[in-house]
């Protein structure tokens, strides 16, 4: 069976940037700043992406376009047949399933908003409609419903299915944003929204450093795709002539770019119409927090409704364009290492995911799990795995496939790289999951 590729270096940067943006700068970027300081973990946040993220980001590269495969496949076949590393490959295929078992219930609720704009049902009670739709058998439908665009666009293969869809959502969704930003900032009353998130907080920071600094750290792991196996995937259809450094920093820029702009969209928009008390924060936390907040501000706006359509539709896209990269990882481990035809993959995945999904939307215990505790602790341990068997299984052949396609600038940087993914982001994100596991455990070092 003749493996797929990208048709052009923009359609996989568009899905790359497509996996990476979704709901975790739109939906909950804003609300983790909002929990955290605002623009104390916001700096953070900054700083974890460009010493962290991307250079994760492309130890990822490296293992998918060396190995031609999934993450199961690609560490099994370049570790000459490890069953242990072919396992940890296989970690981040389940880690895929069970992020994509939440990620399309959240998904369920922007469609059934986006829907809702339309009429303004939410409009009269934010806080009570989001109540009686979050969880229960109409989740379960939307959840369903949601699943299946999902896999409309994955049955469609990589050029045909993911790159054309990405190369229409991605510029609708960046376009979008920056018009609602401009407008938002221009809101009376925006400028304190503006403040909070952009005027650096030094004393808060210094305050809650490690709490500011877990939250960062899940974030741009979640944000960016990484330690699941998404980018493996991705690169495993690139060709040698792609220059994996320039891509991976052009990724990273075009994300965090993305999630700045949904911050100055609703931060302004909260402040403007109802008040800092009232922001995402305020509005109970948790998963729902942002969907109560906005609804009230675009209650109280002129032309409020159409903004809500516009707003709730550029969230579809963007948790579409996530979603899709979901359920490629484990889709592409069946093609890969089964031979099963793409469309029977497809299927059976989504059937899959269709009934743990609908678990966690009946049961919304299971879901507040699945979605903060779990996620966080498979992506740490999914990074720091492919991170280590890139420092040292690969090592100096992982240097070669990061220099590939690159310019001579670009090949000198091979050896630091080399020795920070040996080192030190392991190290990082090792202590990470210790004291994500000692808080779950109950027991604080600080």
């Amino acid at each position: 069976m003749t493996r797929e590729s990208w048709r052009t270096r923009l359609g996989f940067i568009l899905a790359a940037v497509g996996s990476a943006v979704g709901l975790g700068n739109v939906w909950r970027f804003p609300w983790m700043t909002a929990e955290n300081g605002g623009s104390a973990f916001l700096v953070v946040y900054l700083a974890i992406i460009l010493l962290v993220g991307v250079p994760g980001l492309l130890a990822e590269f490296v293992i998918g376009r060396r190995s031609q495969r999934n993450p199961a496949g690609a560490l099994y076949r370049l570790s000459s047949g490890s069953k242990s590393w072919g396992a940890v490959g296989l970690f981040g295929v389940v880690t895929a399933v069970v992020l994509l078992s939440f990620y399309s219930v959240v998904g369920g609720w922007i469609l059934r908003y986006f829907l809702a704009s339309f009429t303004g049902g939410y409009f009269g009670s934010p806080g009570q409609y989001f109540g009686a739709i979050d969880f229960g058998l109409p989740a379960v439908g939307f959840h369903v419903g949601f699943l299946a665009l999902t896999a409309l666009v994955v049955v469609g293969g990589i050029r045909d299915g993911i790159e054309r869809a990405t190369k229409v959502m991605m510029p609708a969704i960046i376009v979008l944003l920056i018009a609602l930003a401009g407008w938002a900032v221009t809101r009376p009353g925006a400028g304190a929204g503006l403040s909070f998130y952009l005027d650096f907080d030094g004393t808060y920071l210094r305050a809650n450093f490690f709490d500011v600094l877990g939250a960062a750290a899940g974030q741009a792991l979640f944000t960016l795709s990484l330690g699941v196996g998404t980018m493996i995937t991705y690169a495993s259809y690139l060709g040698d002539d792609h220059n994996l450094a320039s891509d991976g920093s052009l990724i990273a820029v075009l994300n965090t770019g993305v999630g700045v702009l949904a911050g100055l969209v609703v931060f302004p928009l909260l402040f403007a119409t109802v008040g800092e008390l009232t922001g995402p924060a305020a509005a109970g936390g948790g998963p729902g927090a942002l969907f109560v907040s906005l609804a009230g501000a675009f209650s109280q706006l002129p032309f409020g409704q159409p903004l809500a359509v516009v707003f709730f539709g550029v969230i579809v896209l963007a948790a579409l364009s996530s979603s899709i990269s979901m359920l490629e990882i484990p889709v592409a481990y069946l093609v890969d290492e089964f031979g099963l035809e793409r469309r029977t993959a497809t299927a059976a995945l989504t059937c899959l995911v269709l009934v743990t999904g609908s678990a966690n939307a009946l049961n919304p215990g299971l879901f507040g799990f699945v979605a903060g505790t779990l996620v966080d602790l498979m992506l740490t341990a999914g990074l720091a795995g492919f991170l280590v068997f890139v420092g040292w299984v690969l090592g100096k052949d992982a240097v070669t496939e990061f220099s590939s396609g690159a310019g001579s600038r670009v090949r000198s940087l091979g050896p630091a790289w080399l020795w920070s993914v040996r080192t030190i982001l392991p190290l990082f994100l090792l202590g990470t999951l210790a004291v994500n596991l000692l808080a779950l455990a109950g027991v604080s070092l600080f």
